[in-house]
């Protein structure tokens, strides 16, 4: 556990950045992925989507919801107590209460060790566990100056808020740390809760649009990889069953002792089933390289993020010094400001 003195650094909102993050705290089979529309194919093309989490420019506003007061036991709900964690907070809000996500045994301890803790001592643990500050602080640039842990809370940086959305036993809930417990949205199941999900936001998105403030919605879903490579194995098993039956050779030494119920009859019907059957693993085979190339993206962008210039800048700079070029090239930098003053 780490101490309360432990600083917590702001990390970029972006679905790569909390890919990794979520595999670096030992969860697998699971990404994000960044929403643009909120319309049921769109929806559909993800799913199982275990969670959402919307991104907005928080500013105060009273809100006649009354919060959840009888859910100990039930829902993973944490009170936000530590600076800069909220995006990460979010993130575990849905994790922590998925029962079909493999946590990995880091989280699956954190969430036994956690269970009886009111939601103030939740956050206060999340804030300590030095695991997950490790996976979180991963994606902060080296900088040269350690932050000012007590800037105003008006900086930008730190008007941003993450709350999440997702259903738990029988329940839509919208959990957000800066609230006292849990708001219940709707009853719900896991075929229809994303039907119930998308009003409460899309009000909220319109509300927001109103007053120009800023937000974007990710999803929390199944590994994309994970789920074109199922689909593929099945489509080549059900492939290779059309075409066993096809085949006379095979139909002589006993295929019809297969189970093979669920095919047409008929060489023609077969056919036309064995071709839509190869058109549909070639689309698979195609999204699931386009996944794979995105996820090589996301690895080099990340790699990008981590990586310490500074030492490059600072030997840069020196060269320029040493060849008499960086003075003049200060005061060329400086004359625009100079003239608007």
């Amino acid at each position: 556990m780490a101490g309360q003195g432990e600083s917590w650094t702001t990390i970029e909102s972006d679905p790569g950045v909390f890919t990794e993050l979520i595999e670096n705290m030992g969860v697998q089979g699971v990404q994000m992925e960044e929403l643009y529309s909120l319309d049921k194919e769109t929806l559909s093309l993800l799913r199982p989507v275990y969670g959402l989490i919307f991104l907005f420019k928080w500013k105060q506003e009273k809100d006649p919801r009354p919060p959840e007061s009888d859910y100990h036991g039930k829902v993973f709900f944490a009170n936000q107590v530590i600076n800069n964690a909220c995006a990460t907070q979010a993130i575990l809000s849905v994790l922590l209460n998925c029962p079909h996500i493999e946590l990995g045994q880091q989280l699956t301890d954190f969430k036994s060790f956690t269970a009886d803790f009111p939601p103030d001592l939740k956050g206060l643990a999340i804030g300590n566990s030095e695991s997950i500050r490790q996976a979180h602080n991963s994606f902060s640039p080296p900088q040269p100056i350690v932050p000012d842990e007590a800037r105003s809370a008006d900086k930008d940086d730190e008007a941003y808020h993450f709350i999440s959305y997702v259903p738990v036993d029988g329940a839509l809930y919208e959990l957000d740390g800066l609230k006292p417990g849990p708001i219940k949205i709707a009853d719900c199941t896991e075929d229809d809760w994303l039907d119930r999900a998308v009003p409460a936001i899309t009000e909220r998105t319109e509300r927001y649009s109103k007053s120009e403030i800023r937000f974007n919605l990710m999803a929390v879903i199944k590994n994309r990889k994970d789920a074109y490579n199922q689909d593929m194995k099945a489509l080549q098993e059900l492939q290779d069953k059309i075409q066993l039956r096809l085949s006379e050779e095979a139909d002589r030494k006993g295929a019809g002792s297969m189970d093979t119920d669920d095919l047409p009859a008929g060489q023609d019907a077969l056919q036309q089933k064995l071709h839509q059957i190869q058109e549909e693993l070639s689309r698979v085979q195609q999204q699931l390289e386009q996944e794979i190339e995105k996820r090589q993206d996301w690895h080099n962008e990340n790699i990008r993020r981590k990586h310490n210039y500074i030492p490059f800048l600072f030997s840069f700079l020196k060269i320029l010094a040493d060849k008499k070029q960086l003075e003049p090239l200060i005061q060329k930098a400086r004359q625009p400001k100079e003239a608007l003053q």
